[in-house]
């Protein structure tokens, strides 16, 4: 019997997957002044036993300002990058699973509250919260603080941010790193014209809206070593007339193949609360299919996949190169043994877990 494709390997710039499985970056909103913590240490040695190909650690604020919520992940300092430390030994010291860091800034959506607490925007007076920045003033939602409007000066500090976040990184020894640019945070601020109102050399046309992403990739891109791939994240489509697209999407990952990007993330939306989002399974398979085939690039596919024949059939149908798995994992973080087995493929497992195998799945696993 032929294996099925979702647990079929695959190289992707320097990493070596095992299958085509992979977990998507989840806020945990469980930070401490941007440090990593026990709750991190538990969430992700859970992750990393799950039998994916890959695991991409939630979103990373490159300073404390880019923080989505005062409870987010950074890595700007000797403090949050030993916490993060702490976490990456622990998950290594039991587990070979390719570890990518995604690097952002929250931009206009910075000094959010917890989603779980209403997640509106903190003001900047008040106990925990302060000033976005962006390339426009021009609040997401109706009646919030302004953002600050990003100067030269401003948006040099957030390149060489993202920079020195990267070369921490490398020190710590991920295997590959994401840059966030989709869902409303800094970057896709700049790509919209919903959000970039900008009337420099920064804004206005596409070519102009995409160079501050591009120069973020670029020094990224030139600290980070060869082997080690820089992938990005983007809304693929904004939903809402006159916002981003999809065609300007293939334009974006265009110029980042071009500059040495290893592969898209495609997600969507994000950028306004109007949005008229069609949601359902595989909703957004189709946004990654057309980036594939316009691009040559390797894709991940994301946004409510959680049968097995149906992510076997998005890699299988050439749709996307991997799948990704957030809230699907979350409910069960055992997806890909499940998948494997119902498909007839082989999973990665510990080698204390290697006994628990149901007896009609003998050779489900494989030893590390």
């Amino acid at each position: 019997m032929a294996s099925p494709q979702l647990f079929t390997p695959l190289h992707v710039g320097g990493i070596d997957l095992s299958n085509r499985i992979v977990i998507s970056p989840m806020c945990q909103y469980s930070a401490a002044d941007g440090c990593m913590n026990a709750w991190h240490i538990q969430h992700y040695g859970m992750l990393a036993q799950s039998g994916a190909g890959a695991l991409t650690i939630e979103a990373t604020a490159v300073e404390p300002i880019g923080r989505i919520t005062p409870a987010c992940v950074g890595l700007y300092d000797d403090a949050t990058e030993a916490a993060m430390k702490a976490m990456l030994d622990s998950v290594r010291a039991w587990s070979g699973i390719p570890l990518v860091l995604q690097l952002g800034h929250a931009g206009r959506k910075a000094s959010s509250d917890r989603p779980w607490r209403g997640g509106r925007q903190i003001p900047p007076d008040a106990a925990d919260g302060w000033q976005p920045v962006a390339p426009s003033a021009h609040p997401m939602i109706e009646g919030d603080h302004p953002s600050e409007i990003l100067d030269r000066a401003g948006m040099e500090r957030i390149r060489d941010a993202f920079v020195a976040s990267a070369r921490r990184a490398v020190g710590l020894g991920l295997d590959g790193i994401q840059l966030h640019a989709a869902h409303g945070y800094l970057l896709h601020n700049f790509l919209s014209p919903i959000s970039n109102r900008r009337e420099d050399a920064y804004g206005g046309s596409l070519e102009n809206r995409m160079r501050f992403p591009l120069e973020i990739f670029e020094a990224v891109r030139a600290v980070i070593p060869a082997e080690r791939p820089v992938s990005v994240r983007i809304s693929a489509t904004d939903w809402i007339e006159g916002g981003w697209d999809i065609d300007s999407s293939v334009r974006f990952a265009r110029e980042l193949k071009a500059r040495g990007c290893a592969a898209i993330n495609v997600s969507s939306g994000g950028i306004d609360p109007r949005a008229s989002i069609p949601i359902g399974p595989g909703y957004q398979v189709p946004l990654a299919r057309k980036i594939r085939e316009a691009v040559g690039l390797p894709v991940v596919a994301v946004g409510l996949i959680t049968g097995f024949e149906h992510a076997e059939a998005i890699v299988a149908n050439g749709d996307a190169d991997m799948v990704g798995l957030a809230r699907t994992i979350l409910f069960d973080p055992r997806w890909p043994w499940h998948a494997a087995a119902h498909l007839g493929g082989t999973v990665n497992a510990a080698s204390q877990y290697l006994r628990a195998h149901p007896a009609r799945y003998r050779n489900l696993f494989r030893a590390p």
